[in-house]
Order: structure tokens, then C-alpha cells, then sequence
């Protein structure tokens, strides 16, 4: 994938970035969330298999990691939207994980998203 084209996928991948609740109760974002699945509505790419994918939510920042790289960055939410501030992430390659980093990365960073959440109990 071209990084040109990363716009255009961050576009109609925001309706699909969903979180699959570890330890979250009511509306708040607190807590830790794993990412499942990510992309175009008609297209959704499951998060790869066997990778530590968990963003952790706390008053205003989150962090966490989506393969090998960790990341963070401020946010404010309303309802179901959530502004997030430019993204900080450390910088490895990892072969295994990179295109998931990448489009995950570029999805959250300087953005405002509308997210839909699935929750397991």
C-alpha cells in the first residue's frame, strides 16, 4: 500500500475501528481495549493473530501498542466521538506487523473518530 493512498483508507476505515472492551464498564473510554478488526466497512482486516494489541485509555491520553511499536497521544471525547491529538510512536520495523501499525496509526492520529464498540463479558 502506498502511503498516497493511507488518506483515502483512513476515510472509510473510521466506521470499523473497533475496540473489543478488557476492562470497561459504562459509556467511559477508561480502561484497556483490545483492537479486532480494522478497514473499510466492506473490507474489515482482523488484527493480526497472536499480537499485543492494547490501548489503554486514561483522563485524556491513551497509549498502547498495535504490533511492535508503542504509541500515544491526548484526546477528548463526546458521545461517541473521539478527537485525538497527534500521535507519538516509536519508530521499529517489524515485518509482521507493519501494515497493521501503519493503517491503526494513521486511522487515530490528528483525527476525529465516531467508534463503534463491542463488548465481552
Amino acid at each position: 500500500m502506498k502511503l498516497a493512498t493511507l488518506p483515502a483508507l483512513v476515510l472509510l476505515s473510521l466506521a470499523m475501528f473497533v475496540f473489543n472492551a478488557c476492562s470497561n464498564n459504562g459509556t467511559t473510554l477508561t480502561g484497556e481495549w483490545k483492537l479486532i478488526s480494522y478497514g473499510d466497512a466492506t473490507n474489515i482486516t482482523p488484527a493480526v493473530a497472536d499480537t499485543e494489541t492494547s490501548i489503554n485509555f486514561d483522563d485524556g491520553t491513551f497509549g498502547g501498542t498495535v504490533g511492535c511499536n508503542s504509541f500515544g497521544a491526548d484526546y477528548t471525547s463526546e458521545g461517541s466521538s473521539i478527537h485525538v491529538g497527534s500521535v507519538v510512536s516509536t519508530m521499529m520495523f517489524c515485518e509482521a506487523t507493519s501494515a497493521q501499525e501503519i493503517a491503526v496509526l494513521g486511522i487515530v492520529s490528528d483525527k476525529t473518530l465516531n467508534v463503534s464498540r463491542t463488548e465481552t463479558y
